[in-house]
């Protein structure tokens, strides 16, 4: 596979082939035009001197100036700065490696003297391509794994990358994962940095869509980036399809405002395991303040702990304060098997359940899940295991139940973790259910943003986790 560069800038442009093969840039001869993008070219190139101890084969990324309007310039100077900056401060074996940076003097090649050369570390191909061909299945979570390494030391290191996407996944020849392109990469100052307003609309959160455009640009933060991990995620498994909707990236784009605002319900493809389901809808939670919890770092320690959904992701430090969302529930049951839990099915006794003292009636928030005859299974809520531990694929029982399900409860925990729907109430009150007899568990745990009732509880002196 021959790997495709983009410049990062999301227009899409082509550029013309700048530079012939055979001609020498810098100590580099190049070879071949590997990609083109906005404002860059990028070529293979081979060491100009034969015995150098030079890499082998590298890949020049060209970013010409010559021609340009001074605010275009401005931007093609900066979008190199932060490259140069980032290749420096923040080397690691997940991020494409920067060998070093000049400027190119060709005054026999008008268009590109002057230009601003990046001397890069060669991949043998690019996720995208990976994509097109089909994934190897055994890969897939190694693959997703690496991303969040790349992610991971980028956020530790005060970076956000603002452009992850598959073209931008480098991989090695043996394989290795490699985050690649950071023209729009950002330094954090504080909680946020700033971006140019371009970007890559497939991969953009909802809030980037209704940023406000100051003096330094659009305020970006970490979050975007998990943002993208989802949807890269959800192409992983689903043979490149996005989460949203749409025939274009703007229609999509149009669907992800629409999700956003709360207008509509996420819904992934049934292809996407359960596992990575749980996985990219946290990471597409509707709202930074969603996101913010799930971390690079949280996000690979749950990969380690669970790939696969060969067994339960354990919880990792923090992670206990984190807010989870209520709206994983669905995305985490759908295509589990396991009963469905209604009305009859967890009464005791011939009391109706309106007028028992320790009844309460499911509540869904998502107005497209409340009619009680459509038991989608998208539509359908879990129950957790334990109520002091992220929502994850390992942490809810079989059993599912949908809006107006009417179950029993028998005790109460008001310090549970912190959970939020989609109309962003937050509650860290849990009611203890029993479950019917035969279940896998003797009981599990609703939040108490999952229902309008507040019966009079005692509460829980503990809270066993159920087995």
């Amino acid at each position: 596979m021959t790997p495709r560069y983009d410049a990062g800038d999301g227009t899409g442009h082509e550029r013309t082939e700048l530079i012939p093969p055979g001609h020498r840039v810098g100590d580099w001869v190049v070879t071949e035009l590997i990609g083109a993008g906005g404002w860059s070219t990028v070529y293979a190139a081979r060491p100009a001197r034969e015995g150098s101890r030079r890499p082998g084969e590298i890949a020049l990324k060209i970013m010409p100036t010559a021609g340009l309007a001074p605010r275009q310039a401005r931007r093609v100077v900066e979008s190199a700065r932060r490259e140069v900056e980032l290749g420096r401060r923040a080397g690691h074996p997940r991020l494409i490696g920067l060998r070093e940076s000049f400027v190119l003097a060709a005054p026999d090649l008008p268009a590109v003297d002057g230009a601003i050369v990046l001397v890069m570390e060669r991949a043998a191909g690019s996720l995208r391509e990976l994509l097109d061909a089909g994934v190897p299945e055994a890969d897939r979570g190694r693959l997703i794994a690496g991303i969040c390494e790349g992610l991971a030391h980028l956020h530790r290191s005060g970076w956000v990358h603002a452009d992850l996407k598959p073209e931008n996944v480098l991989l090695g020849t043996d394989g290795s994962v490699k985050l690649s392109d950071f023209g729009l990469a950002t330094e954090l100052t504080g909680t946020h940095g700033f971006v140019p307003p371009l970007g890559t609309l497939d991969y953009l959160p909802p809030e980037r869509w209704r940023a406000p455009l100051g003096e330094l640009g659009v305020q970006v933060r970490p979050s975007a980036d998990i943002w993208a991990l989802g949807v890269v995620i959800h192409e992983v498994f689903a043979s490149c399809a996005s989460p949203f909707p749409g025939a274009t990236p703007v229609a999509r784009g149009a669907a992800v405002q629409e999700y956003g605002e709360g207008r509509a319900p996420l819904r992934m493809d049934l292809a996407v395991p359960p596992f990575w389901r749980a996985l990219a809808a946290d990471c597409l939670a509707p709202t930074h303040a969603e996101r913010a919890p799930h971390t690079a770092e949280t996000l690979l320690a749950r990969i380690a702990a669970g790939e696969g959904a060969r067994g339960p992701a354990t919880a990792v430090p923090g992670a206990r304060r984190a807010r989870a969302r209520a709206a994983v529930f669905a995305a985490v049951l759908c295509g589990t098997a396991g009963a469905v839990l209604g009305s009859d099915a967890v009464r005791e006794g011939s009391a109706a359940p309106e007028a028992a003292p320790r009844a309460v009636r499911v509540f869904n928030a998502e107005r497209g899940c409340q009619d009680r005859a459509d038991r989608d299974p998208q539509c359908s809520l879990g129950l957790a295991i334990d109520p002091l531990r992220p929502y994850v694929a390992g942490n809810v029982v079989p059993t599912r139940v949908w809006h107006g399900d009417v179950l029993t409860v028998d005790c109460r925990l008001p310090d549970g973790l912190p959970v939020i729907d989609e109309e962003d109430l937050t509650s860290t009150l849990w009611f203890r259910v029993r479950l019917p007899r035969g279940s896998a568990y003797p009981a599990a745990w609703l939040p108490a943003v999952r229902t309008k009732d507040r019966p009079a509880l005692p509460g829980c002196p503990h809270h066993p986790v159920p087995r």
